[in-house]
């Protein structure tokens, strides 16, 4: 029996193909769908054709029941899925380190930021003051968005200031990055990364901070 931090049980997930429209895209409506599992074949699908190099970062787990019914042999009873200190995704691509989180929600009018906790959000300053890539992926209101951790930054400490304590669907729409869907890769988000950090322009900042 394996358990989250909040005491609730822990059920395998289930991989449920995407439901198809009609114009060739994939749409997350189908809340069957998981992030995660869409995610890891995308991450799949990177490393055999040898685009990047993405894993995800196995969750820490608290063991607190072993049973031993022979010397040679132990049965876990009881554990607990511990919080995880950082973010879900990490890795390397085009020799820049890669580091994201990816969330999910069911509103239709926002993006809670309670999903986040200040921990991650320190990881993640961090990882930006060393020069890596980090964003997040949002699933929200029927698609997928890339959203730069500068951006959550301003949104995160306008919460601290007792300000609005969720990203409006527009404010989502307008700061984020629409990733297109489809079958092979599902979540195309290098290509956002390639956009936004390996452009000429970009290309050229990089290789100046090199020197």
């Amino acid at each position: 029996m394996v358990r989250y931090p909040n005491g609730k049980l822990y059920h395998p997930l289930q991989q449920i193909g995407t439901t198809k429209r009609s114009s060739g895209e994939f749409s997350y409506s189908n809340r069957g769908m998981t992030l995660e599992a869409d995610l890891n074949e995308t991450n799949q699908y990177y490393l055999v054709n040898g685009i990047a190099v993405i894993h995800k970062k196995p969750t820490p787990v608290q063991i607190v029941n072993v049973d031993y019914p022979k010397r040679s042999a132990a049965v876990i009873k009881e554990a607990y899925f511990k919080q995880s200190s950082t973010t879900d995704y990490n890795g390397v691509y085009k020799g820049c380190y890669i580091d994201f989180e990816a969330k999910e929600t069911k509103s239709n009018t926002s993006f809670p930021l309670k999903n986040f906790h200040a921990h991650q959000i320190e990881h993640m300053k961090e990882v930006e003051k060393q020069g890596g890539i980090c964003f997040v992926i949002i699933s929200a209101f029927g698609s997928v968005y890339y959203l730069p951790a500068s951006d959550l930054f301003f949104f995160w400490e306008r919460q601290q200031q007792n300000g609005r304590k969720s990203i409006s669907k527009d404010e989502l729409m307008g700061a984020g990055h629409l990733i297109t869907l489809g079958y092979s890769p599902r979540i195309d988000y290098i290509k956002v990364v390639e956009t936004l950090h390996f452009s000429d322009e970009c290309e050229q900042h990089l290789s100046s901070k090199k020197v």
